[in-house]
Protein backbone atom coordinates (compact mmCIF):
# COMPACT_ATOMS: atom_id res chain seq x y z
CA UNK A 1 0.00 0.00 0.00
CA UNK A 2 0.96 3.90 -0.31
CA UNK A 3 3.79 4.56 2.22
CA UNK A 4 2.70 6.90 5.06
CA UNK A 5 5.40 9.30 4.89
CA UNK A 6 4.19 10.52 1.40
CA UNK A 7 1.03 12.30 3.32
CA UNK A 8 2.94 13.76 6.06
CA UNK A 9 1.05 16.83 7.42
CA UNK A 10 3.84 18.86 7.73
CA UNK A 11 5.70 18.64 4.82
CA UNK A 12 3.95 17.77 1.41
CA UNK A 13 6.52 16.80 -0.89
CA UNK A 14 8.96 18.43 0.71
CA UNK A 15 7.78 21.68 0.78
CA UNK A 16 6.74 23.39 4.48
CA UNK A 17 3.17 24.05 4.53
CA UNK A 18 1.81 26.86 6.33
CA UNK A 19 -0.81 26.67 9.17
CA UNK A 20 -4.09 27.21 6.94
CA UNK A 21 -2.53 25.15 4.62
CA UNK A 22 -2.02 22.65 6.90
CA UNK A 23 -5.72 22.53 8.21
CA UNK A 24 -6.64 22.18 4.59
CA UNK A 25 -3.94 19.86 3.73
CA UNK A 26 -5.78 17.43 6.28
CA UNK A 27 -8.92 17.62 4.51
CA UNK A 28 -7.51 16.71 1.41
CA UNK A 29 -5.16 13.89 3.26
CA UNK A 30 -8.34 12.45 4.21
CA UNK A 31 -9.99 12.49 1.20
CA UNK A 32 -7.15 11.17 -0.79
CA UNK A 33 -7.05 8.24 1.83
CA UNK A 34 -10.38 7.54 1.65
CA UNK A 35 -9.87 7.46 -2.20
CA UNK A 36 -6.72 5.23 -2.02
CA UNK A 37 -8.98 2.81 0.43
CA UNK A 38 -12.16 2.63 -1.87
CA UNK A 39 -10.12 2.03 -5.46
CA UNK A 40 -6.85 0.60 -4.64
CA UNK A 41 -8.03 -3.08 -5.19
CA UNK A 42 -9.67 -2.38 -8.21
CA UNK A 43 -6.81 -0.30 -9.53
CA UNK A 44 -4.63 -3.40 -8.50
CA UNK A 45 -6.14 -5.56 -10.34
CA UNK A 46 -6.61 -3.27 -13.34
CA UNK A 47 -2.59 -2.77 -13.42
CA UNK A 48 -2.53 -6.57 -13.11
CA UNK A 49 -4.38 -7.72 -15.78
CA UNK A 50 -2.02 -4.87 -18.30
CA UNK A 51 1.16 -6.20 -16.90
CA UNK A 52 0.99 -9.52 -15.68
CA UNK A 53 3.43 -9.00 -13.17
CA UNK A 54 3.22 -8.37 -9.36
CA UNK A 55 5.69 -5.96 -8.80
CA UNK A 56 5.44 -4.20 -12.14
CA UNK A 57 1.54 -3.92 -11.09
CA UNK A 58 2.62 -2.88 -7.70
CA UNK A 59 5.05 0.22 -9.55
CA UNK A 60 2.31 1.47 -11.69
CA UNK A 61 -0.41 1.64 -8.61
CA UNK A 62 2.50 3.45 -6.77
CA UNK A 63 2.99 5.64 -9.24
CA UNK A 64 -0.86 6.57 -10.26
CA UNK A 65 -1.80 7.45 -6.67
CA UNK A 66 1.82 9.67 -6.42
CA UNK A 67 0.61 11.26 -9.40
CA UNK A 68 -3.16 11.53 -8.86
CA UNK A 69 -1.96 12.86 -5.18
CA UNK A 70 0.21 15.67 -6.85
CA UNK A 71 -2.87 16.30 -9.11
CA UNK A 72 -5.83 15.77 -6.63
CA UNK A 73 -6.58 19.34 -6.81
CA UNK A 74 -7.98 19.07 -10.43
CA UNK A 75 -10.75 16.34 -9.32
CA UNK A 76 -13.82 18.35 -9.83
CA UNK A 77 -16.13 15.67 -9.13
CA UNK A 78 -15.19 13.06 -6.61
CA UNK A 79 -17.68 10.39 -8.14
CA UNK A 80 -15.76 10.17 -11.53
CA UNK A 81 -12.81 9.43 -9.35
CA UNK A 82 -12.67 6.04 -10.03
CA UNK A 83 -12.46 6.83 -14.40
CA UNK A 84 -9.75 9.54 -13.25
CA UNK A 85 -7.37 6.83 -11.52
CA UNK A 86 -8.01 4.30 -14.11
CA UNK A 87 -7.00 7.04 -16.44
CA UNK A 88 -3.63 7.90 -14.85
CA UNK A 89 -3.05 4.42 -14.33
CA UNK A 90 -3.22 3.82 -17.76
CA UNK A 91 -0.86 6.64 -18.96
CA UNK A 92 1.58 5.47 -16.11
CA UNK A 93 1.73 2.19 -18.19
CA UNK A 94 2.00 3.87 -21.13
CA UNK A 95 4.88 6.03 -19.62
CA UNK A 96 6.49 2.79 -18.69
CA UNK A 97 6.87 1.75 -22.41
CA UNK A 98 8.00 5.07 -23.45
CA UNK A 99 11.15 4.91 -20.98
CA UNK A 100 11.85 1.30 -22.11
CA UNK A 101 15.08 1.65 -25.26
CA UNK A 102 15.15 -1.30 -27.64
CA UNK A 103 18.11 -2.02 -29.23
CA UNK A 104 18.00 -0.98 -32.81
CA UNK A 105 19.15 -3.82 -35.45
CA UNK A 106 20.26 -2.86 -39.05
CA UNK A 107 17.35 -4.51 -41.27
CA UNK A 108 19.42 -5.08 -44.22
CA UNK A 109 21.22 -7.79 -41.90
CA UNK A 110 18.56 -9.62 -40.67
CA UNK A 111 17.01 -12.20 -43.02
CA UNK A 112 13.05 -11.96 -41.94
CA UNK A 113 11.03 -15.12 -42.88
CA UNK A 114 7.61 -15.99 -43.36
CA UNK A 115 6.03 -17.46 -40.03
CA UNK A 116 2.94 -17.17 -41.18
CA UNK A 117 1.41 -18.68 -44.06
CA UNK A 118 -2.15 -19.65 -43.99
CA UNK A 119 -3.27 -23.15 -44.76
CA UNK A 120 -5.15 -23.43 -47.73
CA UNK A 121 -8.13 -24.23 -45.26
CA UNK A 122 -7.53 -20.62 -43.61
CA UNK A 123 -7.26 -18.69 -46.95
CA UNK A 124 -11.04 -20.79 -48.38
CA UNK A 125 -12.44 -19.55 -44.65
CA UNK A 126 -11.10 -15.39 -45.32
CA UNK A 127 -12.40 -15.80 -48.44
CA UNK A 128 -16.05 -16.95 -47.68
CA UNK A 129 -15.35 -14.15 -44.95
CA UNK A 130 -14.50 -11.54 -46.86
CA UNK A 131 -17.27 -12.49 -49.74
CA UNK A 132 -20.16 -12.51 -46.60
CA UNK A 133 -19.03 -9.26 -45.66
CA UNK A 134 -19.63 -7.64 -48.95
CA UNK A 135 -22.38 -9.29 -49.49
CA UNK A 136 -24.12 -7.15 -46.53
CA UNK A 137 -25.98 -4.04 -47.06
CA UNK A 138 -23.67 -1.39 -47.57
CA UNK A 139 -25.71 0.09 -44.33
CA UNK A 140 -24.75 -2.33 -42.59
CA UNK A 141 -21.10 -3.29 -44.48
CA UNK A 142 -19.77 0.71 -43.50
CA UNK A 143 -20.31 0.44 -39.73
CA UNK A 144 -19.02 -3.31 -39.30
CA UNK A 145 -15.70 -2.65 -41.31
CA UNK A 146 -14.82 0.77 -39.16
CA UNK A 147 -14.82 -0.79 -36.40
CA UNK A 148 -13.54 -4.33 -36.81
CA UNK A 149 -10.80 -3.00 -39.64
CA UNK A 150 -10.45 0.58 -38.72
CA UNK A 151 -10.69 0.05 -34.91
CA UNK A 152 -13.11 3.17 -34.65
CA UNK A 153 -15.46 3.49 -31.62
CA UNK A 154 -19.08 3.32 -31.74
CA UNK A 155 -19.24 7.34 -31.08
CA UNK A 156 -16.73 7.61 -33.80
CA UNK A 157 -19.32 5.46 -36.51
CA UNK A 158 -21.00 7.84 -35.65
CA UNK A 159 -20.19 10.99 -36.13
CA UNK A 160 -18.32 9.39 -39.63
CA UNK A 161 -21.35 8.42 -41.10
CA UNK A 162 -23.29 11.09 -39.49
CA UNK A 163 -26.00 8.52 -37.69
CA UNK A 164 -26.73 8.41 -33.64
CA UNK A 165 -25.13 6.11 -31.71
CA UNK A 166 -27.74 3.46 -30.95
CA UNK A 167 -28.62 3.35 -34.90
CA UNK A 168 -24.84 2.45 -35.55
CA UNK A 169 -25.16 -0.06 -32.40
CA UNK A 170 -28.47 -1.51 -34.40
CA UNK A 171 -26.38 -1.53 -37.58
CA UNK A 172 -23.56 -3.18 -36.08
CA UNK A 173 -25.72 -5.80 -34.08
CA UNK A 174 -27.75 -6.79 -37.48
CA UNK A 175 -24.59 -7.02 -39.46
CA UNK A 176 -22.81 -9.50 -37.07
CA UNK A 177 -26.20 -11.50 -37.25
CA UNK A 178 -26.38 -11.37 -41.06
CA UNK A 179 -23.17 -12.51 -41.03
CA UNK A 180 -23.59 -15.65 -38.83
CA UNK A 181 -26.43 -16.62 -40.97
CA UNK A 182 -24.16 -16.59 -44.35
CA UNK A 183 -21.53 -18.64 -42.79
CA UNK A 184 -23.71 -20.93 -40.97
CA UNK A 185 -25.68 -21.55 -44.36
CA UNK A 186 -22.20 -21.91 -46.22
CA UNK A 187 -20.85 -24.38 -43.67
CA UNK A 188 -23.94 -27.08 -43.78
CA UNK A 189 -23.83 -26.42 -47.71
CA UNK A 190 -20.22 -27.33 -47.71
CA UNK A 191 -21.24 -30.56 -45.16
CA UNK A 192 -24.09 -31.74 -46.79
Amino acid sequence: MLNRTLFNTKTIFGKKTTKKSVCRGVSRQKRFETLVKAYSGDLYRFAYWLCRHRSIADDLLQETFLRAWKAFDQLEDEKKAKSWLITILRRENARRFERKRFDLVDIDEVAIEDTFTPAPEQIIENQQLHQAIFNLEIEYREPLLLQTIGGYKTSEIADELKLNVNTVNTRLFRARKQLKLQLSKELLQTYT
